[in-house]
């Protein structure tokens, strides 16, 4: 989880008082946050010194100076790979037609050079090798998520392999029927609710040494700590506060669509026979029913 998600998550956490106000300070101010001391952060949030610094210790820093070296560090990568765009809101009340579609085409072409510059071979290599000898294959999260699997699930049955997606309220039975010959992917933007959503099943997983592929934000978070393997996620839009999730959808659809070309390219001559010899067994199928309905 990037540092901007920290300070919103810990600001819906805290929804008034002196890290509320320090959050709001540091998301509005963030391009320039390195200009102002303690003492004008303080004075601009009616807090003081000292509650900026706990503020910094709270998200796991020494002190203020070490979390602003943290954070700069993150604005200045976010800069070199996004233009002026903003991820959240790409586009206003008086944009133009030709605005939106402007806009929005450089926000996902942006996304996805970034998610390529996060992807390293050794670790895709990794996960390619354990979705192909995996005996069962589950994906595990929310919707838009979810529905964004579904496009895997149909690409994979394309070369003779089943993934699984748990039905509403069924992703424990899934997951306790799994076992260590099987694997799960887990999808989660923000990587850190073990309580509800697709981490719920991680316990689970774990006792029954399932091994897990995430596909999560960038930063340190729960599910990068405990998974297998993790694939990153285009990480700019805030965990709240935006119009939709444009950028991490297009980012989690390329990721699937690389682990998809992975394992069809793994054994390309095979895959590529199978599916033809399946799309004309297919079209026979309809031409079959077709000329049966018309006898009827």
């Amino acid at each position: 989880m990037s540092l901007i998600h920290k300070v919103e998550q810990m600001m819906m956490e805290y929804g008034s008082g002196s890290r509320q106000s320090i959050g709001a300070f540091i998301l509005d101010k963030k391009a320039s946050l390195a200009k102002y001391s303690l003492q004008e952060i303080a004075d601009a949030t009616y807090t003081s010194k000292a509650a900026v610094v706990r503020f910094a210790k709270a998200l796991g820093f020494s002190g203020w100076k070490d979390f602003l070296k943290a954070f700069w560090e993150e604005q200045s990568y976010q800069e070199q790979h996004y233009t002026d765009i903003d991820a959240n809101y790409p586009f206003g009340p008086d944009s133009t037609r030709q605005d939106i579609i402007n806009q929005l085409c450089s926000l996902q072409i942006e996304s996805l050079l970034d998610t390529a510059d996060l992807l390293d071979a050794a670790p895709l290599e990794e996960c390619t090798s354990l979705l192909l000898r995996s005996k069962r294959i589950a994906v595990f999260g929310l919707n838009p998520n979810i529905t964004l699997a579904e496009l895997f699930k149909r690409r994979m049955l394309t070369i003779g392999r089943q993934v699984e997606l748990p039905n509403m309220g069924d992703s424990g039975l899934l997951a306790h029927s799994l076992t260590a010959e099987d694997c799960a992917l887990i999808i989660s933007y923000s990587g850190n609710s073990i309580t509800h959503g697709p981490l719920s099943v991680l316990p689970a997983l774990e006792e029954r040494g399932v091994p897990v592929i995430a596909l999560t934000s960038v930063g340190d978070n729960l599910l990068r700590q405990r998974a297998t393997y993790t694939l990153s996620i285009s990480s700019y839009e805030r965990l709240y506060s935006k119009i939709s999730t444009f950028a991490t959808e297009n980012s989690i659809l390329y990721i699937l669509n690389i682990l998809f070309a992975c394992c069809f390219a793994a054994d390309y001559e095979a895959n590529m026979s199978y599916k033809i010899d399946t799309a004309r067994r297919l079209e026979v199928d309809r031409r079959t029913t077709e000329q049966a309905l018309r006898e009827e």
